[in-house]
């Protein structure tokens, strides 16, 4: 394919291909939440699996895992969908730092979502126990306006990602 963009390519205006590729990235996450809802069950992150590690407490954890345990699940489970995420991109045999975006926009967004929706549809949970202070969700540690700070910081920074992968290129393509 030459330097056209897949939007233009499949006839869709930018704005449209990433509308397309948010509810597919939020049907992804409604299937994996499903998944894990199967997996855990009433207990969140991993917390009753046979996981082969689990890491309680360190300095990186606060760092970078917002304070919550590394568990061997969470060790494979994170890369993998990192990794699928950028799965379309070796389909195409292409990389540039606007598709690096997208993917990762889209794993971000991904993990929003998937969490969100394991609430809504965990029967031992619902949307309402997703709130601070409740014992039962003791592995989201800091919130914001009622939720989890991950949900805002993500959420942020893979829209603003999303929105400079394809605003650019909208860009680019009515200069040329």
């Amino acid at each position: 394919m030459d330097k056209k963009s897949l939007s233009s390519a499949a006839g869709l205006t930018s704005w449209v291909h990433a509308l397309v590729l948010v509810v597919a990235v939020a049907l992804l996450g409604f299937f994996f939440a499903q998944v894990e809802i199967q997996i855990e069950g009433k207990d969140g992150w991993a917390a009753s699996l046979p996981v082969t590690f689990r890491i309680e407490k360190h300095w990186l954890l606060d760092l970078f895992w917002g304070g919550r345990p590394m568990t061997g699940y969470h060790a494979w489970v994170f890369p993998f969908v990192i990794m699928f995420c950028h799965l379309p991109l070796i389909f195409i045999g292409t990389w540039t730092w606007r598709l690096e975006a997208r993917a990762l926009a889209c794993a971000m967004l991904f993990w929003i979502i998937e969490d969100a929706l394991w609430f809504v549809g965990n029967p031992a949970f619902g949307w309402s126990s997703l709130s601070p202070g409740n014992p039962q969700v003791w592995w989201h540690k800091h919130w914001f306006l009622g939720l989890p700070t991950d949900y805002w910081t993500f959420s942020a920074a893979g829209l603003a990602l999303l929105w400079w992968s394809f605003g650019s290129s909208t860009r680019r393509s009515t200069q040329a």
